[in-house]
């Protein structure tokens, strides 16, 4: 039988047309980005091609749920609408449709996977509600043009290679008994895929890129679409209550005499008299350590920054707790572990909690958060205002004062003139004040205001981040002429690094961020190098304002820490971990427990008897703020 005969026999084989197209494009990009990183995958070579056997299978998975309503729809249609010329005129244009957005998801993979080194995630879940900045983003940073029309053309041309076979399709006169048969087949195959594919399947191998590699795109879209927020005692290794609630109290130094479980609330009572300072909380998009010549950068890219952290009290070994802005902003303001799936500051009833912000409103200061973009993005706005904050964002400014703007918001200086503006309002009024700003310069496009720097705006990642050392530079210069500056508290911190990828899960490395705080007649200009994180912001910078309160922080005053004490709490979205005594200890779904020696140098696998106390310690962290969080504590 030849193949048009073949393609006569049943009309059914327009799907195992176009499953094949489907699975020889998604082969294609999974050699292409093993080709990409092929260096970060130094593993024997039938682990490779394992990933390619598990990643068709994926693929298998994802086409058998995208064929249900195609397969519906053959099934019910007659033989003689079926065959008719309109009808495989409209399934012409169909197909053809269909052709073009295969090959556009497959461009929107390798453009997602080059900027974050995965495949579609929860990152892309997101992605896809905020269409404005999104959209605009993609716009100014490629040749979308270009782009969209070479697609037409592979599509054209793909078309015109099968037409003969289509074609064919529509000669098929099948009973609606023998339709029924195939259709059963063809529609039992989502539910094999359901039952026997789970969400961590393709982690078969201790090679993050690997992992990624054996997984299909639009398939782990829809898995992260439903897996946005997991539950912690389903998904997570589950400890004693009561023992855990007795191990974070102690780490923490709670003393009260409560047996409530998890209550961390404790005085905080410095001695002497409170100090009526100011804060401005600088938190810079996605500013790596290892972009700063302070941390070995070799391209002088921060030139004010590095000399700048000479004039006041640098934190070298401080990490962030996510790899998102959201997280960034979650820990610098709550000052809580980062709990799995989205963001607290993503999830509805999240108003009225114990924050950084909170402690200053009841000392009477006006507090606000300061976006150079639109604040309802990762839903910003309404977090903070529903936690006490006045919102300043971009729908704000004048049209005056919006001198330069791009996908993501107007460009640094514009938000740091307006902070000048916002402090001197307060100052005039006697009002003390405290500032939490959020930059956007330092992202893709990378575009800023023209004659700043000696980089063209738009060439990359390294003139955005010169960029935003300038407009820093300006703030500060600017700041010192103020009346209010010898009483003010500058706190610069970034909120995630630019990139988290590697070919190791929880890369140490990729979250080191910088952590300054600078206020010359209260702030010594000193190094500190005991490992902390974001959660620690707010109880360290309340700790120069020598204020007491009561306090729900899970960060500690980190110039009240002694070196042993050192830790940071990292993540993504699934893992949990904790960096401490130059160990790593994450949690994973499936109730999975990871113990790593070295992890910034040998990254060495060990049983988790190996460290059993820290093991203990991550769990009690982590389970404690999921009680917390799930059994409103932390509301006023």
């Amino acid at each position: 039988m030849n193949v048009n005969a073949l393609f006569s026999k049943s009309r059914f084989t327009i799907v195992l047309l176009f499953l094949l197209i489907n699975l020889g494009t998604f082969a294609l990009l999974r050699v292409v980005l093993l080709i990409k990183q092929l260096d970060d995958i130094d593993t024997p070579i039938y682990q490779i091609a394992l990933a390619f056997l598990i990643g068709l299978v994926h693929d298998l998975a994802f086409f058998s749920y995208l064929l249900i309503p195609f397969v519906l729809y053959l099934l019910v249609l007659p033989n003689r609408i079926y065959q008719s010329k309109i009808h495989k005129t409209i399934s012409f244009g169909v197909f053809i449709i269909c052709l073009y957005a295969l090959f556009f998801i497959e461009l929107s993979e390798w453009t997602f996977w080059d900027e974050f080194g995965v495949r579609f995630n929860f990152i892309a879940v997101d992605y896809l509600i905020y269409t404005h900045e999104v959209v605009s983003n993609i716009i100014e940073s490629y040749p979308l043009g270009w782009l969209l029309s070479g697609i037409l053309v592979i599509t054209v041309i793909c078309f015109l290679l099968v037409r003969s076979l289509l074609s064919h399709t529509f000669r098929a006169n099948e009973s609606f008994l023998s339709r029924l048969k195939i259709a059963g087949v063809l529609l039992l195959l989502p539910v094999i895929s359901y039952a026997s594919i789970g969400s961590s399947w393709y982690q078969f191998s201790n090679n993050t890129y690997l992992n990624e590699l054996a997984t299909n795109g639009p398939y782990q879209f829809f898995s992260a679409f439903r897996n946005n927020e997991l539950d912690y005692r389903h998904f997570y290794k589950v400890g004693d209550d009561r023992q855990l609630s007795a191990v974070i109290k102690k780490q923490l130094g709670v003393e009260n005499s409560s047996d409530d479980l998890y209550d961390i609330k404790r005085m905080i009572k410095p001695a002497g008299e409170e100090k009526r300072l100011n804060v401005i909380l600088i938190t810079v998009e996605s500013l790596s350590a290892d972009f700063l010549a302070t941390f070995g950068n070799k391209e002088n890219i921060t030139p004010y920054m590095d000399e700048w952290f000479k004039e006041g009290l640098l934190f070298t070994n401080f990490y962030a707790t996510g790899t998102r802005t959201i997280r960034g902003l979650e820990s610098l303001t709550l000052s809580i572990p980062p709990t799995p799936g989205q963001a607290i500051v993503k999830r509805p009833d999240n108003g009225n909690l114990f924050s950084f912000g909170r402690v200053l409103q009841q000392k009477g200061y006006d507090t606000a958060f300061l976006y150079g973009g639109r604040g309802y993005f990762d839903n910003m706005n309404a977090f903070y205002s529903g936690n006490g904050y006045r919102i300043v964002d971009q729908t704000d400014f004048s049209e005056e004062e919006k001198t330069f703007t791009n996908a993501w918001g107007v460009s640094d200086d514009i938000i740091f003139n307006r902070t000048l503006k916002e402090a001197d309002k307060d100052h005039q009024h006697n009002q003390p004040f405290f500032f939490q700003i959020m930059t956007t310069s330092n992202h893709r496009p990378y575009s800023y205001p023209e004659g700043k720097i000696d980089i063209p705006s738009g060439s990359g990642r390294e003139g955005a981040v010169k960029y935003t050392d300038y407009a820093i530079h300006e703030f500060i210069e600017q700041a010192k002429t103020k009346p209010w500056f010898d009483n003010t508290v500058f706190v610069m911190v970034a909120d995630h690094c630019a990139g988290s990828a590697r070919k190791i899960e929880l890369p140490v490395d990729k979250y080191h961020i910088p952590l300054f705080i600078y206020a010359p007649k209260h702030v010594p200009a000193i190094r500190n190098d005991i490992v902390s994180s974001q959660i620690d912001v707010a109880p360290t910078v309340l700790g120069f304002l020598n204020l007491s309160y009561e306090s729900q922080f899970y960060g500690r005053d980190i110039m009240q820490m002694r070196k042993d004490e050192g830790r940071a709490l990292i993540s993504n979205y699934q893992k949990l971990g904790l960096f401490k005594d130059n160990k790593l200890v994450y949690l994973s779904p499936q109730q999975k427990v990871d113990v790593i020696d070295d992890p910034l140098g040998a990254y060495k696998q060990l049983d988790m008897d190996a460290a059993a106390s820290l093991v203990t310690e991550n769990m009690a962290y982590y389970q404690s703020a999921d009680y917390i969080w799930s059994h409103r504590l932390s509301r006023y």
